[in-house]
């Protein structure tokens, strides 16, 4: 029988979140926490919105994800996200011990493998899911905002 909830499904839910992000003019960033093939935390970049340079959609979403087990740790979560976590996000995702990160596209500049981030030692990852689609509602953004520059 094949699973309905698989990688691919959990990144479509967060490419709805960084939808919502780009409708409220915020860098197009989504992410869910997912655990036993339920969602348990979905958020946004939210840092124009609360002037807040750490609400990137990890940090909303570890934040969520912690209420709702009530408790710190999310071993047995997995972390989607559009784009490739920063060293920031990648650092909170240490602290939480999460199980699995799921990333779309990869972030050269910034992203927490250039920078040899050091991720929890049980943390698995993988990258490259839905990542066209993730790329593109990026670059949309971005050519968006030139435009209007």
């Amino acid at each position: 029988m094949i699973n309905p909830f698989d990688d691919v499904y959990f990144m479509k839910r967060a490419l709805q979140e960084a939808q919502l992000a780009f409708d409220k003019n915020e860098v197009p960033v989504g992410a869910v926490i997912v655990m036993n093939n339920q969602i348990i935390a979905r958020a946004h970049n939210l840092t124009e919105m609360l002037n807040d340079v750490t609400a990137h959609a990890e940090m909303q979403a570890f934040t969520a994800a912690a209420d709702f087990l009530g408790g710190k740790y999310l071993k047995e979560c997995t972390l989607y996200v559009t784009l490739e976590p920063c060293q920031m996000c990648a650092g909170a995702s240490y602290w939480t011990q999460i199980g699995k990160i799921v990333y779309g596209a990869s972030e050269e500049k910034r992203g927490f493998i250039n920078l040899n981030t050091t991720l929890h030692p049980k943390t698995k990852v993988l990258g490259g899911v839905l990542e066209n689609e993730c790329s593109e509602i990026l670059t949309r953004f971005f050519i968006e905002k030139r435009n209007l520059n």
